[in-house]
């Protein structure tokens, strides 16, 4: 029995197409190397019924094995350049100053005034 996720059916439509684009430029990089479903499947360490998921844009995917399929055809960079952070987030973000930390067994100045 598969499994079924409401957060699944309740995808936007808007989204439906994009993920069968990427299935078809995955399998595109698959035919053009001339590999089987089940090479490519064995390379993934998947079923061919999961590869054909992920070459059909199936929502259910894992994106682990997204990535692990772009690593293959030496497409793994263009992760990168998905929803990158906006240009002023990066700009004005804090960066921690860690704390400063005495030996231990030192007693600091401050701990001093009894």
């Amino acid at each position: 029995m598969p499994k079924s996720s409401y957060s699944l059916s309740a995808l936007p439509s808007q989204t439906v197409q994009p993920l069968e684009n990427l299935g078809q430029r995955l399998r595109a990089h698959r035919v053009h190397r001339e590999w089987t479903i089940a090479e490519m499947a064995e390379r993934l360490l998947c079923s061919p019924n999961t590869l054909r998921a992920l070459e059909s844009g199936k929502a259910t995917t894992s994106i682990g094995l997204l990535a692990h399929a772009l690593w293959l055809f030496g497409e793994i960079d263009s992760l990168d350049r998905v929803a990158p952070a906006p240009a002023g987030l990066a700009a004005k973000r804090r960066v921690r100053k860690s704390a400063t930390r005495t030996a231990a067994g030192v007693i600091a100045e401050d701990e001093l005034d009894f």
